[in-house]
């Protein structure tokens, strides 16, 4: 079987689209529907027909462009099914170890809600791949609109079950501001101290900082990393639950 095809493209201001194709068949699904502009340009750039939208949550800039989209390619839209009443021209309807076929590859659903209360990712794990739109960010996760700390860091505990190697795409380039605040949680990790360097020089030569992976993420997003004793101690709850030190972690990147 051949590689999995994956092309990344930016949209609107800061998102990022997704086009994954299977070559052995030519089934393309967008992962998400932010531009309907861009997703048409990448399609064209690529010569790949739009077969499947997958979404991972209601927002416009995730969800906004599906009706036009359908309209025109008559794809099947695949969403979750906690959120099934808001998303544009659903056809299908998953959750949990749900599987979405695309050509001769399968996805496993991950329900992820917290940043929405159905948030979803995509799963390709004989590609070492996952699409988890705004749950998980470089070095962030999802502000709680809909959901509790609890459900979001259930969330992150399943993501983080994933293998080390997995690729991580997520839906925004918030990076470097989310290194700062990395570092005002956590300053003694040197492996972010790093990491955050990097990231810098990578931006102002205009490159991206997505993808990333399960195992980079686990050693330096704080959001992860509720029982490292530097985090614990910078924010003054060292014998708490990891739930509570996530809390209160998010909330001091809302009020950052």
């Amino acid at each position: 079987m051949t590689k999995l095809e994956i092309h990344q493209f930016e949209a609107l201001s800061d998102n990022y689209g997704y086009l994954v194709h299977d070559p052995d068949t030519g089934a393309t699904a967008a992962i998400d529907t932010p531009e309907v502009a861009a997703i048409e340009k990448a399609l064209a750039e690529k010569g790949w027909k739009l077969t499947h939208i997958f979404n991972t949550h209601h927002h416009f800039d995730h969800a906004g462009g599906n009706a036009e989209l359908k309209a025109k390619y008559n794809c099947e839209i695949i969403g979750p099914k906690g959120e099934k009443d808001l998303i544009p021209g659903i056809d299908r309807a998953v959750g949990q170890d749900d599987i979405v076929d695309l050509g001769n590859r399968q996805a496993r659903i991950i329900e992820v809600p917290g940043h929405t209360r159905g948030h979803i990712a995509y799963s390709f794990a004989g590609d070492h791949v996952v699409f988890v739109g705004d749950t998980l960010f470089v070095l962030g996760c999802g502000r709680l609109f809909e959901g509790t700390p609890q459900q979001m860091w259930t969330s992150l505990n399943k993501l983080m079950e994933l293998p080390d190697d997995t690729t991580v795409y997520c839906a925004h380039e918030y990076t470097q501001a989310n290194a700062r605040f990395a570092l005002s949680v956590e300053p003694h990790n040197a492996t972010l101290i790093a990491r955050a360097k990097e990231i810098d020089e990578k931006r102002a030569r205009g490159e991206w900082t997505v993808p990333t992976t399960i195992g980079l993420e686990k050693a330096t997003n704080p959001f992860l990393r509720p029982a490292s004793i530097d985090l614990r101690a910078t924010v003054g709850m060292v014998d708490a639950a990891d739930v509570d030190v996530f809390a209160e972690t998010r909330h001091r990147k809302d009020n950052f």
